[in-house]
């Protein structure tokens, strides 16, 4: 078994170094979460990129939009775009009125168990977006790895997966931690190469062992 260093050195030979196509501000990016539905990257910048041209998504532009026309921007992200216009606007009202409208600035004041449970109150956002949202903006170096894709690492190093979701994660960001510099840009490049390689090639079901870059060394595919 390859050292995890090693084989997200052969991750990023195969796929070039990767670029978050997500905001990366914490208040951003939750209104970029719910710019599609089911939320998917592709759906999310697609309705990302139908609100920003029509709206600013600063706090008090958002709460002072029309619902109807803020659904209708969202209308190219998917589904439910009234429910997700509704979302926009309790999220720039709470953090309006409980981060005076800096979210970013008050989560790195607070302890990261804190501003994680902070994270955790806002719709749509579990243990895996709160690590994403705090490694993202540079606030906590922390293991977050992919809500979609914590299989990877999983069958990579072990040959298996957890049937509990909560399990399967678990795991993954205990090898984060042990193998990935407790460094923002070593652990973002780790969460992007892992993301990119469950999407493309090593998927939930059907994977594509064949085209694997890390065939070689994976403990599924032995």
């Amino acid at each position: 078994m390859l050292p995890l260093a090693r084989l997200l050195d052969s991750l990023e030979a195969f796929y070039g170094p990767q670029l978050p196509d997500w905001p990366t501000d914490p208040y951003q990016f939750l209104i970029w979460w719910h710019c599609g539905y089911p939320a998917s990257d592709a759906a999310c910048a697609k309705g990302w990129m139908s609100l920003t041209s029509r709206f600013e998504v600063d706090t008090e532009s958002l709460l002072a939009a029309n619902a109807g026309e803020l659904a209708e921007a969202l209308k190219p992200g998917g589904m439910v775009p009234e429910l997700r216009a509704a979302r926009l606007k309790e999220i720039a009202e709470r953090v309006q009125k409980e981060f005076g409208a800096d979210l970013c600035g008050s989560l790195r004041r607070m302890p990261i168990a804190r501003a994680r449970t902070a994270l955790k109150k806002f719709p749509g956002i579990a243990d895996p977006g709160a690590d994403r949202i705090l490694l993202f903006a540079g606030i906590a170096p922390l293991p977050a790895v992919p809500s979609n894709c914590p299989h990877v690492l999983l069958r990579m190093q072990l040959g298996y997966e957890p049937e509990k979701y909560a399990v399967a994660y678990a795991e993954a960001q205990k090898m984060i931690t042990d193998g990935v510099a407790e460094k923002p840009d070593a652990r973002i490049r780790a969460y992007l190469l892992l993301k990119r390689h469950g999407q493309e090639v090593c998927k939930r079901t059907n994977p594509k062992c064949a085209v694997c870059p890390v065939a070689d060394s994976c403990a599924f595919v032995k």
